[in-house]
């Protein structure tokens, strides 16, 4: 009797299960999470051109907070709302402070909070 043990090959239908289970978790995740960062680049974008603007010490608070809603409506960013902005603005001196959050709803329950700050400083106070 010369019988040798049969070897297993392969996953078991639990283990393709549970790695189809997880690949699809991170594809959720990575489908709802890189828009959020996105939208957060356009922000970047727009301050950015909003400090590049050469007579930004010039312009009122009203001004620049029309430029950046502008910006926003062009690029589609609502996260943003009116009451995230703050523009010190004193003589030369020019602050602008943009601090929002974002949830995301992944699934069910579960939810995914980003909370974003950016400024910049322009002029001398």
């Amino acid at each position: 009797m010369n019988s040798s043990p049969k070897n297993q090959q392969g996953l078991t239908l639990i283990s393709i299960v549970l790695i189809l289970g997880l690949i699809g978790f991170f594809v959720v995740l990575t489908l709802k999470v890189v828009p959020v960062y996105l939208d957060h680049g356009k922000v970047k974008s727009a301050l950015a051109a909003l400090q590049a603007m050469p007579d930004i010490q010039t312009k009122s608070e009203f001004e620049i907070r029309d430029s950046l809603s502008k910006r926003f409506n062009i690029n589609y960013v609502y996260d943003v709302t009116k009451d995230d902005i703050k523009v010190v603005k004193q003589g030369n001196y020019v602050k602008v402070d943009i601090e929002y959050e974002t949830v995301v709803k992944l699934v069910d329950n579960l939810s995914l909070l980003a909370e974003f700050h950016d400024s910049f400083e322009a002029g001398q106070e």
